[in-house]
């Protein structure tokens, strides 16, 4: 099991968490130098979820039905790709 996690994830868990971090830190590092800052991320979106609560819940089925006709498509390409790469790393050992 610890390979098929290994391939799905394209490194060991350690590496991709690794990755992970870094990244997450240039990213925020990025966003700091452009002055966007978590608390002011946060609330943003906490004023959104309450504007959409003041809204109505319409918002969120509307919200909900983009949701699912974008995860109609994205995720079955997310897992045909990832099957595909399984499959090549297979058959080409």
């Amino acid at each position: 099991m610890s390979q098929r996690m290994n391939q799905f994830l394209g490194d060991t868990p350690f590496r991709v968490l690794v990755r992970l971090l870094v990244l997450s830190f240039v990213v925020g590092l990025i966003l700091s130098v452009i002055g966007l800052h978590p608390l002011e991320i946060f609330e943003w979106l906490q004023r959104l979820v309450n504007r959409i609560y003041q809204m109505g819940f319409d918002v969120f089925r509307e919200a909900f039905s983009y949701l699912f006709l974008g995860a109609l498509i994205v995720v079955p390409i997310f897992l045909i790709m990832r099957f595909m790469k399984l499959g090549s790393r297979n058959r080409g050992g």
